[in-house]
């Protein structure tokens, strides 16, 4: 079967084990960005003795979770909203906020098109540029919102770019939304990789506006995409309760709620999760430096961007001698405002990406 023109997403696997005649206990998942360390082993036993939980309805109100949350984020628990999955509390959001004309911060996460094409919001899209390293220039970022739009959208940090923010522009970016009415949404899916978390976050800009809301989940950092759990967080509490009241009931459920307070009180698993995240990736992005095929860019997430340098090899070229070799990459031809031949890789296991490496540095 020819593979020329097909790109996968980082999630499937079926389609690429027909294609490429694989079984899935043969891949190495580089494509889906999820922590290599897998579920928690104290949160599996925890589970797994707890089950008849299962029998009872979750507490509507979620307020051991929430609770919980509030301490993991350092923020009042009348600002959270637990949901199933991030994706649902995007929905719920653009649903509330009935967007007119909506600015993204591209390239990024194509879910948050697809949920505005149900708003009858205009979709635009800012650019981050390749040769300012996917860094945003805030003073031109900031006029070109002036005057157009009530409603923004960043990924921080970024899918694919692996860029990210600070903290101090994220205030600055969020004031000016502030004085012209525009509402911020802040996706912190992989905020938890980030060297200083504390850097990058908006969490504590909850406590000063209101025209924000920042959306999380533990389907990257806490490997339980199938969990579907995700929180969103803001100070505007009027807004918060609109969106509650459209949410459906008991919307996570029982074993969901209880995963989630165990994952994000289980401290032995986050610092075992960001020691590996974080020498691996100076690692990789040290050796990357040495192989003029690829270009390399400053990474905040727990995935690389690189530019193929190369003339006449193209990212489809390398992900066909990846996968070929059992390592499954992410082809960047699908992401919109991404001209150029681009992969993206997550961070496995060190010997895994030891093998990515040779492979990459053979092409």
């Amino acid at each position: 079967m020819s593979t020329a023109k097909m790109v996968f997403h980082g999630s499937d696997i079926e389609k690429i084990c027909e294609v490429y005649q694989l079984k899935p206990e043969e891949i190495v998942k580089f494509g889906a960005n999820v922590n290599p360390l897998g579920l928690s082993e104290h949160v599996k036993e925890q589970l797994a003795g707890r089950l008849d939980i299962l029998s009872s309805y979750p507490d509507r109100d979620y307020t051991s979770l929430r609770s919980t949350i509030s301490e993991y984020c350092n923020i009042p628990a009348e600002f959270i909203l637990p949901g199933n999955g991030s994706s649902e509390l995007i929905a719920l959001l653009i649903q509330e906020r009935n967007p007119k004309h909506t600015l993204i911060l591209g390239p990024t996460y194509s879910e948050y098109s697809r949920e505005l094409s149900f708003s009858g919001s205009t979709q635009e899209y800012y650019h981050l540029r390749e040769e300012d390293n996917f860094v945003l220039d805030v003073d031109d970022f900031c006029r070109t919102l002036d005057g157009k739009y009530d409603f923004l959208i960043l990924c921080n940090p970024n899918n694919p770019t692996s860029s990210a923010i600070s903290i101090n522009d994220l205030r600055r970016i969020v004031s000016f939304c502030n004085e012209r009415n525009i509402f911020v949404m802040i996706d912190e899916t992989y905020v938890e990789f980030a060297p200083d978390i504390n850097e990058i976050t908006a969490v504590s800009l909850t406590r000063e506006f209101t025209n924000l809301m920042i959306l999380r989940g533990v389907s990257k950092f806490y490997a339980a995409p199938g969990m579907r759990l995700g929180y969103g967080i803001t100070g505007n509490l009027e807004f918060l309760k609109k969106m509650k009241e459209k949410q459906v009931p008991w919307s996570l459920n029982s074993l969901g709620a209880l995963a989630g307070e165990l994952m994000l009180k289980d401290k032995n698993y986050i610092r075992q999760t960001r020691d590996l995240i974080l020498s691996e990736r100076t690692r990789l992005l040290k050796a990357l430096e040495n192989i003029p095929t690829y270009k390399t860019y400053p990474a905040y997430a727990n995935f690389l961007l690189l530019k193929i340098q190369k003339p006449g090899l193209t990212s489809r070229d390398v992900f066909d001698a990846c996968i070929r070799q059992g390592l499954m990459i992410r082809d960047c031809s699908s992401f919109e405002c991404l001209d150029g031949e681009y992969i993206r890789f997550c961070i496995m296991h060190p010997e895994d990406n030891t093998r990515l490496l040779h492979i990459l540095e053979s092409l």
